[in-house]
């Protein structure tokens, strides 16, 4: 085996013949001419006798970013193929070669040959992670520490954090890259990292944002400086993304996630779809996240800047803004032990500055909205929709509405319900006024409130009612009508399209039930008014069939009944999985339930059964 470091120059010529000899085969490559000859000489460099010598060469030497980027790529598989085969001094070049690089070609133009060279360190760093020292590894941070902390200047600062998080996604099970190694290696590298040092990580990726603040707030978003803030961030959004296993209480138990809630949220599912991760990094963690006054920090950072550049359209979209507010919705998610046993006081108060800090992403939804319409982007707005769905999931539905009542610096009297109620009525408005068949703004956005709703009014166990507050049943009602009346709309413009609902794929069946359940929630938590509605407008369009009879074309008509029955059944009855629906609980206890005990099945192209009582037929 050679060693990486030799500076023997006898070997100049060959080094210099094989470099071109790759250089010319990544042009062939970018000008997609004799691929198989390109190919070749590639594999040639992966065989070379002298492989880590003659990349070595490349990297330092080359004027071609491919070429560089190839050497970087052969070194990684060499290392990861012969790693039991070099001496302990042969692996600590490696790594230790990869981060002088980097560090040292900070300023270099080619990004991606950097962020290549920092990706070969990190999964080299992990492949040797149970054969160093624990002083060969602080010895190997500690110039990595320096660099993002600044002491090697602004460009360095940025390659430094990229280092590391190269090594975070390495080390996590979901992100890393394949080494034909056991499942167990590969989760005690994960294990020790999180224990040792992913605390220290974040803390440097704090002081690296925290170090250049005051830069990023009075110059212009051009100057290295924001660049290195937001990959900063993104580092902390990354590892506030981990999936902490040493000091989490079983998320999969969903009680360890509802800190509020007197009862179990049935919430498993709707984790899934939503796609939302709960951060449990434990109470090792609260000096770091809570105590620091960091969230205040972060929250203030966005705010200044977004106060800034509020005249920049693209702003919202750039990547400082889209780092700062994922880092700021994972962070509403925490949960767990981080947060004393004290009756969810330290957490509720937690959420309350999260929400005071989002506010002004979602409200007031009508300007909001308007502006979106006039070309303002709306990811501000989504992920404001985010983390209102993060909170609604965590917290009971008084302690959610309390929460907006809770910020002293928001004229406003109502609680958070009303504001959720709000917001779903004005994302429900600009879907109706959107006359495309496109997924737009307010579909998504539709869908993440719609689960808010489910996490508020889910009961907490089977058999029981979820307590809600008067406010809630007072926005469900108004959210409720609203959507049905968006319904009605969506089903007479569709009355003659072609086509044929039966061929629908089970992904839009799936999201359309899911969507049906969600509208069955907000009608059961105001049936006094919600029944009567559907009643109502069963009635009037009878009416319109009978008296149009052989007059007028019922197709608008049918297709209007159409929806309501699928509405109606949801509302009514919870899908029997293969057994009779009856009758829900909720609507059995008004008079309307009371009057309708005997009921008939609409079968649904959909496949299943909806019961409709027959007062309504």
């Amino acid at each position: 085996m050679q060693s990486f470091f030799n500076g023997r120059t006898d070997d100049l010529a060959q080094f210099q013949s094989t470099m071109q000899a790759i250089e010319q085969a990544c042009s062939y490559i970018q000008m997609q001419t004799n691929p198989a000859v390109a190919e070749a000489t590639l594999l040639s460099l992966r065989q070379s006798p002298q492989l880590y010598q003659t990349c070595k060469f490349i990297l330092e030497n080359s004027q071609v970013a491919p070429a560089r980027f190839q050497a970087a790529a052969a070194i990684r598989d060499a290392a990861i193929r012969e790693w039991g085969f070099l001496s302990a001094d042969e692996k600590r070049s490696l790594v230790s070669y990869c981060l002088c690089f980097v560090i040292q070609h900070a300023s270099s133009p080619d990004a991606f040959v950097q962020a290549k060279v920092s990706a070969v360190g990190g999964q080299l760093m992990k492949r040797g992670w149970l054969d160093f020292m624990e002083s060969e590894k602080e010895a190997f941070l500690s110039e990595v520490k320096m660099a993002v902390l600044g002491n090697h200047g602004v460009a360095a600062q940025f390659v430094g954090i990229n280092f590391l998080e190269s090594m975070v996604s390495e080390f996590s099970p979901d992100t890393s890259t394949a080494m034909g190694l056991p499942r167990e290696f590969h989760e005690q590298c994960r294990a020790s990292l999180e224990l040792h040092y992913l605390k220290k990580f974040y803390s440097w990726a704090q002081e690296s944002a925290f170090s250049v603040t005051s830069k990023v707030v009075e110059c212009d978003s051009t100057v290295a400086e924001v660049k290195v803030c937001a990959v900063a961030l993104r580092l902390m959004f990354q590892i506030m993304n981990w999936d902490f296993q040493l000091n989490k209480n079983a998320v999969e138990r969903v009680k360890s996630i509802n800190v509020f809630s007197s009862g179990v949220k049935n919430v498993a599912v709707l984790l899934k779809k939503s796609e939302c991760i709960f951060v449990q990094p434990g109470s090792s963690w609260r000096d770091v996240l809570i105590s620091s006054g960091h969230i205040g920090w972060l929250l203030g950072l966005y705010g200044m800047l977004r106060q800034k550049f509020s005249s920049d359209s693209y702003w919202l979209d750039s990547p400082i803004a889209v780092s700062a507010r994922q880092l700021i919705i994972q962070l509403c998610s925490l949960t767990g032990t981080i947060f004393p046993s004290d009756n969810g006081q330290m957490q509720e108060h937690h959420l309350v500055q999260m929400l005071s800090g989002i506010i002004q992403w979602i409200h007031p939804p009508d300007i909001i909205s308007a502006a979106i319409e006039n070309g303002k982007s709306e990811s501000e707005l989504l992920d404001g929709c985010r983390a209102l769905l993060y909170m609604a999931i965590l917290t009971t539905p008084m302690v959610f509405d309390k929460l907006l009542k809770s910020i002293r610096s928001v004229a406003c009297p109502l609680g958070t319900l009303s504001l959720l109620s709000s917001l779903t009525c004005e994302v429900v408005k600009a879907r109706m006024a959107d006359n495309t068949e496109e997924e737009t703004w307010s579909w998504y956005a539709r869908d993440i409130l719609l689960d808010s709703w489910t996490a508020i009014l889910q009961p907490p166990d089977i058999g029981k009612d979820a307590e809600l507050p008067p406010e809630c049943i007072r926005a469900s009602a108004g959210v409720f009508n609203l959507i049905i009346e968006s319904e009605l709309k969506d089903a007479a413009v569709s009355a003659f399209d072609d086509g044929d609902d039966s061929e629908l794929p089970q992904a839009s069946i799936s999201a359309m039930d899911e969507r049906l359940s969600s509208y069955a929630l907000l009608a059961r938590a105001a049936v006094d008014v919600t029944i009567p509605l559907l009643t109502k407008l069963f009635s009037e369009r009878f009416t319109l069939l009978h008296h149009g009879r052989g007059t007028s074309d019922p197709t608008c008509t049918l297709e209007e009944l159409y929806s309501l029955l699928l509405i109606t059944g949801h509302v009514l009855a919870d899908e029997g999985e293969g057994e009779t629906p009856l009758l829900h609980p909720k609507v059995c206890r008004t008079e309307f339930g009371s009057r309708n005990q005997n009921s008939i099945f609409q079968s649904s192209t959909y496949g299943g059964s909806y019961l409709v009582p027959r007062s309504m037929v």
